[in-house]
């Protein structure tokens, strides 16, 4: 914990999340970025801090780092954002804000834990207004390569995105399109 942080612990829940986005912004350190990005994707975690959370557009941060080059700022801008999004709120502001296609980028990723945070956030993102966004032919592609992984996590939660989100038809209409080579998106490394 930086010298810096120790001295945040004394302020209330508001003002020492504000005190972390201000301080992911000033740092010019890449490794102190990815520190308070993670530290702020912890926070996202529960639910006390939404409300928070929201008034400092962290979801927008979040949102805004999915397309950074820094792959350990994705993933953790990813895990916040999955942490956020079970809540109605939150969901329907990253709905709302094109959250969907920036989440399905992200399976492209060749970091692990960035794709199974990716299918897990399409998962909780799913309404009946997102479905079809969610469950498009590529993603359903996607999946069915994901579903043939030797990774574990990752094969059963793909198995888990067809199985419960995807109508017996659209996999067979992937599974006949492709034969199973989601062209273009790389397995993540393991």
């Amino acid at each position: 914990m930086s010298e810096n942080q120790k001295d945040l612990m004394g302020l209330d829940r508001l003002e020492y999340l504000q005190a972390l986005v201000t301080e992911f912004q000033v740092t010019e350190s890449s490794e102190a970025k990815e520190q308070v990005l993670a530290n702020l994707a912890n926070f996202a975690f529960d639910p006390k801090n939404y409300e928070y959370l929201r008034q400092l557009k962290i979801l927008d941060l979040f949102l805004d780092l999915l397309t950074e080059d820094n792959e350990t700022l994705v993933e953790f801008a990813l895990g916040g954002l999955c942490n956020l999004c079970l809540d109605k709120i939150n969901k329907d502001y990253i709905l709302e804000a094109g959250g969907v296609s920036a989440v399905v980028s992200c399976l492209s990723s060749s970091n692990e834990e960035t794709v199974l945070s990716a299918v897990t956030t399409l998962m909780y993102l799913t309404t009946p207004q997102s479905r079809q966004e969610i469950t498009a032919l590529p993603v359903v592609e996607c999946m069915l390569r994901f579903s043939l992984s030797a990774n574990r996590r990752l094969r059963n939660l793909a198995t888990v995105f067809l199985e419960d989100y995807c109508t017996p038809l659209q996999v067979e209409e992937a599974r006949s399109l492709t034969k199973h080579t989601a062209l273009g998106i790389p397995l993540p490394k393991e």
